[in-house]
This record gives structure tokens, sequence and C-alpha cells, in this order.
């Protein structure tokens, strides 16, 4: 499976980074595209103590990727930016405000943002997990637009109910949910199983 993962500036860098270590390590996926947003490197250095974009994926799977290829927000030409390139879907995880407006809007003025159109011209699964709170009507009216387009609206609103002993469980059990949205469940996930 090809996925594309894109991180931009909106708090919550280390579900992006839960995520992308997920799909490095899962043998059913091929190809994982990330496109860091510049925004996204100012919450990686606060958030994270992670500077610089060069050499970031390695900083961010702790180790050299062996799927995982970082691409340039400018990158306009990358693969991910055409709809003949193979594809099963496009997760951005956290999600500005910003990057919602610019997707529902149908803007494409960035490989974030082209990416994620091409998925829903090509009706791709887009995954989008926006990071905002709370929502004014501009954010909720951006997210219907994008959801009447295809996209899956997926808020970052972890769990509590598997009784996460740090944010690390928290983002990492937030990321199995995300994951088996786009049909890639993962072993150690929490599964609710009420009153049995």
């Amino acid at each position: 499976m090809h996925f594309t993962v894109a991180m931009t500036g909106a708090s919550g860098a280390i579900f992006g980074q839960m995520l992308l270590q997920a799909l490095e390590a899962d043998a059913r996926v091929e190809r994982v595209h990330f496109i860091p947003s510049e925004n996204s490197l100012r919450v990686l250095a606060e958030e994270m103590q992670l500077s610089g974009r060069y050499g970031l994926i390695e900083k961010l799977l702790g180790g050299v990727p062996l799927k995982t290829q970082q691409l340039a927000e400018s990158d306009i030409g990358a693969p991910v930016a055409s709809g003949s390139y193979p594809s099963d879907g496009m997760i951005i995880l956290p999600c500005s405000v910003g990057t919602l407006a610019g997707i529902a809007n149908g803007l494409a003025e960035n490989l974030i943002e082209r990416a994620a159109d091409v998925c829903l011209k090509e009706r791709r699964p887009l995954v989008v997990c926006v990071r905002e709170t709370p929502f004014n009507k501009i954010h909720l009216r951006n997210m219907t637009l994008a959801a009447d387009a295809g996209a899956t609206i997926f808020p970052v609103i972890p769990a509590f109910y598997n009784k996460p002993v740090d944010s690390v469980e928290m983002a990492r059990q937030f990321v199995c949910r995300v994951l088996a949205h786009v049909g890639l469940p993962q072993s150690d996930a929490y599964v609710w199983k009420g009153g049995e």
C-alpha cells in the first residue's frame, strides 16, 4: 500500500510522529510520502525539540527510513501531485484549520493541498485530522465542504476509556483508530468490549 502523510502547523506533533512510525513498521505498507508544512517545522521544534527540515524523517522515526520519503511542501511536481500516481490515500495529522480551508476550497496552492485535492478527485481516502478548539462557523463550514467532497473529518480527540498512561500511548491509540479507518488495523489497538 502507498500512503501520503502530511503534518501541518497545528499543535500535536506527537500524533504525526506516531503515525509515521506505525506506517514505517507496517509490512502491508510499501511506500509513504511524508510532507511537512513550513509551519509544522516550528511546531516540531517547540513541541519535540526537532529543528530543521534536513534529516527530519530520521529524527521522527528514530532511524533511517526504509519506505518513507520526505517531500517539500513547495514540490508541486512530486509524484503525489498527480492522479496517475498510485495511492491508497492520504492522512493529514495534525491538520491546521488553514490547511483545512485550502482543501475545502480547492486552492491546491502547495503540495499538501494538491495531494489532498488529488485524493478527492480520484475518490481516494482523505483523512483530515483537524486540531483546533473551539471551532468557529468558518471552520465548521470548511469541514462540511471537505466532507461533502469526500474527505473524512477525523478531529484529534483521543480516547480515555483505554486508560492511557501517558501522551505517547494516547497518541498511539488515536493513530490506531485512524489506521483502522484506512484499512490498516493494528494488532496493538485497544478495542472496547463493553460489558463482556
